[in-house]
């Protein structure tokens, strides 16, 4: 009983670490893809924050600081609730 208490332990530790790292992983990949995005923008926190949002969404950013959305088709198709491009 004791050696299943103990793997069962084992198990979730495992899978909770491993979504951990995962979701880390994507954070530092938005980051870094979201800064060299929004690096001329005028309004540059605004970019940054709809940037990154999307990129969590859509795994993926356009290259470039502006345009090159057919790169990222999600990235792209997003709308806010205006019916105007959500990403920047």
């Amino acid at each position: 009983m004791r050696i299943l208490y103990a793997a069962a332990l084992l198990l979730l530790s495992l899978v909770l670490s491993s979504s951990f790292l995962q979701s880390t992983t994507a954070a530092s990949f938005c980051e870094s893809k979201c800064n060299a995005r929004c690096a001329k923008a005028a309004v540059w926190d605004r970019c940054y924050k709809y940037c990154g949002i999307c990129c969590l969404q859509c795994k993926c950013v356009p290259d470039g600081t502006y345009g090159n959305k057919d790169q990222c088709a999600c990235y792209r198709d997003k709308k806010n609730n205006k019916g105007k491009p959500k990403c920047p």
